[in-house]
């Protein structure tokens, strides 16, 4: 029996070539353009990969409207190591084009956060938590507490 895991979130994206230019400029991650026609972006545990919106709403179904309005009640996350890595990466994405929804502040769960929307609309947070840490190959895991 297989582990249960996420291991890939695919984002149907209006523009391959601007959104693997924005997602390589926010993750620093050289993405991974083997395959024609989509983009990986191989990071710790999960991947992304961008797919034009049309290409993937046809892949699902035919009668599937290209397009959504307002917010779907997903979002992505990113994981940082500090406070201040919070505000270097909210900042790397708005100069990359992003547009920052909510600055970064403390949050009510004693983290602290913010967040920003791509070129395509999708909402990452970018946070910090004290109850986080990372192992070795950058994988989020909750703080030993023992």
């Amino acid at each position: 029996m297989q582990i249960p895991r996420m291991s890939l979130v695919t984002l149907g994206v209006a523009d391959l070539d601007k959104a693997t230019e924005f997602y390589a400029a926010v993750l620093g991650t050289a993405p991974n353009r083997t395959y024609e026609g989509v983009t990986f972006i191989e990071l710790p545990g999960s991947w992304i990969s961008l797919y034009p919106r049309a290409n993937l709403a046809k892949e699902i179904s035919p009668e599937l409207p290209l397009t959504g309005h307002g917010f779907s009640g997903i979002t992505l996350a990113h994981n940082a190591r500090s406070k201040e890595e919070v505000v270097a990466i909210i900042g790397q994405a708005s100069s990359a084009g992003a547009r920052v929804v909510k600055e970064p502040a403390e949050t009510f769960w004693g983290g602290f956060s913010g967040y920003f929307t791509d070129l395509d609309g999708y909402y990452w947070e970018v946070a910090w938590g004290p109850m986080f840490d990372f192992a070795e190959n950058g994988e989020l895991r909750f703080k030993d507490t023992a």
